[in-house]
């Protein structure tokens, strides 16, 4: 018996060991996250769950859309959870013990109580990652920041991952060559004549969070190689709230906001308003070398510019629960942005042996408006009691812009060169209305998700260019019926998708089909006219994800998108502004269709998180600006498709958080391109783009906080590069009085002003391009926080065990 005695003790512990294994796979925490007054779901709460003594939370997870949470894989002992969201104080629920046999532990509802004048605890607890790199997005809490406060969106989009922003403020995604801008969901380019001038006023205090989409859904437009999607807060507080500030910077731009928002039982009306006055100042040169058979001459351009510009953005919106199963959300948007335009021009003739044969002088002066308002409805149902919901949406929009400049030419030699005097008054118009019918339900025991949805874009665009000479003889400005112009632009796009997610064991696969037909047509006052051939495109989109050992994520991707050439590139009206450098629209261009795939892989740890990603990508029929140089020494620059072009692009995007007051991330990209084209043999080429962003944020004691940002991008163009642009900035925020009160200092490029630096190349020519602005800056801002909602106490039901 004694020898058996091991056997049995051996046995025994096998069997104990195995129903502990059994007992840890099966312990689960589960409940679901509402709000203490009305008890409406709280998506996207953050939950954690860590032992009873121990300080750092075991799993941090997030609610989902109805506020379900559930941790699984739990050993037997004893649990605390919190639960944390902005607005709200901060719940805990402790002495949650799960023992072998007691393993499932419901915790039912947890009632969040709005948050009362202890905004600390919320600040410091509640606040999101900066940034969080997901398989398919990339996701900026833009509230996470401290150099966004007082800010625009422009000055936002600078600091995410992936992103570049020009000096223009264009705004797109490394790697690739079209890339749209997306407000709540809808596209905003077809919202006014500038995406820069919505971007430039839009407030970033009235921004929730920036999606980074490099491999968009069906249920988005097939339209753009990426898509920037800016999510605007809603503002669901319960009673009355909102924040007021200021932003003054040494360089004379001064930005004022506010928001405010006041939420009843069904209920939520928000709006917020902001002016910016901004001071832009630069110079630039420009070396042109031209070869033709006979001879070589040179071009120099030196130029400066001294812009002023204000705008203001005003946005309300309503949100009414119908009834629990219905909603109804309104909202308004309105810009408005006016420009007054100082800058001159040297240009520099110089014959083959280097001597200058001639000096022009140019003095430009402008003015500009902007007018753009935005009305959005969206209804949205929940169609039955497992989860089915239909969405329907309209989108109004019209955008009135006037722009009026002068060009004085004089000559300072030779003498005998008569001056010339030009205005140009260009008005334009766009107006458009975006229909949107969207469907999705789960399907298989909420396993899977099934979605459809129909959609419809109008667009029409009206160009009204006015060109005038000045006669000296007769003292008086004439039209110039060469350069006189109108253009009307008209498009219908018609589109429909579907699309199906399928989800078991950690394995994600989701497929869809997108089809636009698209209707084009435009002319010309001259009576030109232009109709395009409607025609119908496919999108097909298949993404695959696996999530493994609770810390690994492997993805694939491939999908299909489309460049349509918009009227800015299809208008052949004339621009010569600067008369050595004209250019102009090309009315036949196709648009450009891209394959793409993407592989990610994903490790994620409570304090880290690592996603390297692979892109591959080839388009036909690219469109780029294209330049060719005249005998005469007169560039001329359009649009035209260029040729084809392959992509290979690798990313490592990381994000690291040794303390809950410490965060740091980092992405790099690196872009192989090769460029091949039946146009022109010297835009056949290969080359390297490369960037990177990295980004570091501390909350310091005292209430204060640091962040800072720095950017590097070089990039190849068609007909050259775009050479290494570096910029950074700097920032940190105090809190006082309860956290309603917060100043913060930020300066940006503090070792230098920006400098941009290109070269592009033709069969006949050469161009080296360098500018600079000012883009060194030290900005000073103070922010006030309020709220009035009545002393309420949160809820927290009695433990496990001892109700």
């Amino acid at each position: 018996m004694k020898k058996l005695f091991p056997y049995f003790f051996t046995i025994a512990f096998i069997n104990i060991f195995s129903f502990s294994a059994y007992a840890a796979e099966k312990g689960t925490i589960k409940g679901k996250v509402v709000e203490e007054v009305g008890g409406l779901a709280v998506p996207f709460a953050v939950v954690s769950v860590s032992e009873e003594v121990a300080e750092q939370p075991i799993l941090t997870i997030q609610t989902d859309e109805s506020g379900y949470f559930k941790f699984i894989n739990l050993k037997p002992g004893t649990y605390k959870v919190k639960v944390s969201y902005v607005g709200f104080t901060n719940l805990f629920i402790n002495e949650i013990i799960i023992t072998e046999k007691d393993f499932d532990k419901n915790l039912g509802n947890l009632k969040l109580a709005s948050e009362q004048s202890n905004l600390n605890e919320v600040v410091i607890t509640a606040q999101k990652p900066l940034v969080e790199f997901g398989a398919d997005v990339i996701t900026y809490n833009v509230g996470s920041s401290v150099l966004a406060e007082g800010s625009t969106a422009t000055d936002v989009l600078k600091n995410v991952p992936m992103v570049t922003v020009d000096i223009d403020g264009k705004a797109t995604i490394a790697g690739k060559r079209s890339t749209r801008v997306f407000i709540d969901g809808k596209p905003s380019e077809y919202m006014t004549s500038n995406i820069s001038d919505l971007l430039n006023v839009l407030p970033s205090d009235a921004i929730d969070k920036i999606e980074v989409m490099t491999n968009p859904p069906s249920k988005y437009s097939g339209d753009g190689e990426g898509i920037l999607n800016i999510v605007m807060k809603k503002g669901f507080k319960v009673g009355f709230n909102g924040n007021l500030g200021i932003n003054v910077g040494l360089q004379g731009n001064t930005n004022t906001y506010g928001n405010a928002a006041y939420k009843g039982k069904n209920y939520n009306l928000s709006g917020s308003a902001a002016y910016r006055q901004n001071i832009g100042k630069g110079n630039g040169e420009s070396y042109r070398t031209n070869f033709f058979p006979d001879t070589t001459f040179y071009y120099n351009q030196f130029n400066n510019y001294d812009n002023k510009n204000n705008g203001g953005n005003f946005r309300i919106g309503f949100d009414w629960d119908i009834t629990p199963k219905q909603n109804l959300r309104l909202s308004t948007n309105y810009n408005a942005n006016s420009s007054d335009r100082v800058s001159g021009n040297q240009f520099h003739y110089l014959n083959e042996d280097y001597i200058e044969s001639r000096l022009r002088n140019q003095a430009n002066l402008g003015d500009g408006d902007n007018k753009n308002f935005v009305f959005n409805a969206d209804y949205n149902l929940q169609t039955d009691t497992t989860g089915g919901k239909l969405a329907i949406g309209v989108t109004l929009n019209t955008n009135s812009n006037s722009d009026f400049t002068s060009y004085n030419r004089t000559y300072a030699f030779p003498s005998n060169l008569n001056p010339s005097l030009q205005q140009n008054n260009n008005e334009t118009g766009n107006d458009g209305i975006t229909f949107n019918l969207d469907y999705d339900k789960p399907v298989f025991k909420k396993r899977d998700q099934f979605e459809f949805g129909l959609a419809y874009n109008y667009r029409k665009n009206n160009n009204d260019l006015l060109v005038e000479n000045f006669n000296y003889t007769t003292q008086e400005f004439i039209t110039n019926q060469k350069l006189t112009n109108k253009f009307f632009f008209k498009e219908n796009i018609l589109s429909a998708y579907t699309a199906y997610n399928y989800r078991k064991n950690g394995w994600s696969l989701k497929t869809g089909l997108r089809a636009e037909y698209t209707n084009v047509n435009f002319d010309l006052s001259t009576g030109e006219k232009y109709n395009v051939n409607p025609y119908l495109s496919l999108f097909p989109n298949i993404s695959i994800n696996h999530f493994f050992k609770k810390r690994y994520n492997f993805g694939a991707t491939y999908s299909v998108r489309i460049n349509r050439p918009r009227e800015n590139a299809l208008n052949p009206q004339v621009n010569n502004a600067d008369t050595l450098n004209i250019s102009y629209g090309n009315p036949n261009l196709e648009p450009n269709y891209t394959h793409q795939m993407d592989f990610s892989f994903g490790a994620f740890g409570q304090k880290w998180s690592f996603t390297p990603r692979i892109s591959y990508s080839i388009s036909k029929g690219v469109i780029e600006r294209y330049r060719i140089v005249n005998p005469n020494g007169i560039s001329e620059s359009t649009f035209s498709n260029v040729g084809s072009n392959t992509r290979i692009a690798f990313w490592l995007n990381g994000n690291f958080r040794p303390t809950n007051k410490i965060t740091a991330n980092a992405s790099f990209n690196i872009v192989q391109g090769s460029y091949s084209s039946n146009l022109n043999s010297s835009l056949n080429r290969d080359g390297l783009s490369h960037g990177a962003t990295i980004g570091f944020s501390m909350q310091l004691p005292y209430k204060t906080a640091f962040e800072s940002n720095l950017n590097y991008n070089n990039n190849i163009t068609a007909q050259g590069r775009n050479k290494g642009s570096i910029s950074s900035s700097f920032g940190a925020r105090k809190s006082f009085f309860k956290n309603m009160w917060s100043v913060r200092i930020s300066t940006s490029d503090p070792f230098g002003r920006r400098n941009n630096n290109s070269v592009s190349q033709g069969l006949n020519f050469i161009s080296q391009n360098y500018s600079t602005n000012n883009s060194s800056n030290v900005n000073l801002s103070l922010n006030y926080r309020f709220t009035k909602i009545k002393s309420t106490k949160p809820t927290i039901p009695p433990p496990p065990g001892k109700q």
